[in-house]
């Protein structure tokens, strides 16, 4: 008679955990709800692809939400690595770089093809008229999907890091200010025939809002448009600064900002894929403090020659239009996202955004916040620096007991989280002493006795 049991005597187990029935079930009905998508996008009957993007979003929405609540929602609460390393939809394996085209594609066809996606965008038409009081476009489809990404993955979020208060309000802070600020609102100021604005955003991140053209068109839409400029700019010069002095920049870049919040949601997969290397922090001062000095110089150029009668003929214009395709849609869009699944979820965040590297110089010599690190609890275990997604070898700071105050983090606090000894910890403390590390007990100070 054969006996079989469930366990293994081997010393070596399969390093991929088996998904079982019930995990498949819900990951079968998202690629139902992916082919239904599918479908919409190339059926020219126009009531036929509603219905398929009805069910598509539909099937989408509860495989993810089922998925979320079955693969964190019923074990034990922490932040676990789950074989990210192993993956090959995490750790840039042949699943990883089909979504990274498949994702970088969609951008390409919506930046520049899109009658590409004239079905899919005429399947919103009823939303968007009952929304905007207009029919869809591009960029009310764009608009929709990433709301929708915000707020699934943000559920997602909510089940994983369910242990931990700070990501809890972090995350329902991101989705608050997609679905509200960056959505609903915009598409209702649209209905009520008033300029689309999207309050959470400011320049240099929204450049436009600042330059003499779009402070021209709030302005000439009335007292509502005028507050629009005043926002803007109060919120860019003043506001901007003071609360960067008090919090950081996570006041905006993990909990406002509409980049980040798809980062922390969407791109939570993909932190760990953030180089960690020198060269890689070279890149990233080389890049996005010039492309900050880009848009302010265009700002100003603009203005002048609105000031000045248009003495500089074309230049400012051209530098404008230059800036809206290279960074504007190809660095924030087509790499900043389609890139996720290969270079980690903050791509545009650390080597391209204006408001980051703003935001950034203000934390990194205004600010009182840093991450204070108590090395003598530090075990090396690495899991801070392996859930960085801005570059920051964490590990580094925290065996040295050395507060980390950095111009690229934006205060995720995942580290804090992810530290199984408490060894970090964000502080909004007096700038005094802001660099001193904290005491250690070093080994030549210990008398070992026979």
């Amino acid at each position: 008679m054969e006996v079989t049991s469930d366990h293994s005597f081997a010393l070596a187990q399969a390093p991929l955990p088996v998904t079982d029935a019930k995990e498949k079930a819900t990951l079968a009905a998202v690629a139902l709800g992916l082919l239904a998508l599918l479908g919409a996008a190339f059926d020219d009957d126009g009531e036929r692809a509603r219905l398929s993007m009805y069910v598509a979003l539909g099937l989408i929405s509860g495989g993810t939400l089922a998925w979320a609540w079955y693969k964190f929602g019923q074990g034990e609460a922490g932040v676990k690595q789950n074989n990210l390393w192993l993956r090959a939809s995490t750790s840039r394996g042949a699943i990883a770089w089909v979504t990274g085209l498949v994702l970088t594609g969609f951008y390409v066809l919506l930046y520049w093809f899109p009658q590409y996606l004239e079905n899919l965008i005429r399947t919103l038409d009823p939303f968007s008229q009952a929304l905007r009081n207009r029919a869809a476009d591009q960029w009310f489809l764009y608009g929709t999907f990433y709301t929708l990404a915000v707020l699934l993955m943000g559920g997602r979020a909510l089940w994983k890091y369910r242990h931990s208060r700070y990501q809890l309000i972090r995350t329902l802070s991101v989705m608050f200010f997609q679905l509200g600020f960056a959505f609903l609102l915009p598409g209702l100021l649209l209905f009520f025939q008033q300029p689309e604005f999207y309050f959470s955003y400011f320049w240099p991140l929204k450049y436009d809002y600042l330059f003499p053209g779009g402070v021209a068109d709030l302005v000439k839409n009335g007292g509502l448009g005028v507050f629009m400029v005043f926002w803007g700019a109060i919120m860019s010069l003043v506001a901007t600064p003071i609360l960067t002095y008090f919090y950081g920049k996570r006041w905006y870049c993990s909990w406002v900002c509409g980049c980040g919040g798809l980062a922390e949601t969407a791109g939570d997969p993909y932190r760990h894929l953030s180089d960690k290397s020198r060269a890689a922090w070279r890149w990233e001062v080389r890049l996005v403090y010039p492309i900050l000095a880009l848009i302010v110089l265009i700002t100003v150029l603009l203005w002048v020659n609105q000031l000045y009668g248009s003495f500089l003929g074309e230049i400012g214009n051209s530098l404008n239009k230059f800036y809206g395709f290279a960074i504007g849609a190809v660095f924030s869009g087509v790499v900043g996202v389609g890139f996720y699944p290969i270079m980690g979820n903050r791509v545009w965040c650390r080597f391209g955004c204006p408001m980051a590297a703003y935001l950034g110089l203000l934390q990194k010599h205004f600010s009182r916040f840093r991450i204070t690190t108590n090395g003598g609890q530090c075990i090396s275990c690495g899991n801070c620096s392996n859930v960085c997604e801005m570059g920051i070898d964490v590990k580094q700071y925290a065996q040295r007991g050395e507060p980390i105050i950095r111009a690229s983090c934006v205060g995720c606090g995942m580290c804090s989280t992810a530290c199984p000894r408490g060894v970090l910890n964000l502080e909004n403390a007096p700038r005094e002493g802001r660099y001193q590390a904290s005491q250690l007990i070093h080994a030549d100070s210990l008398r070992i006795l026979s």
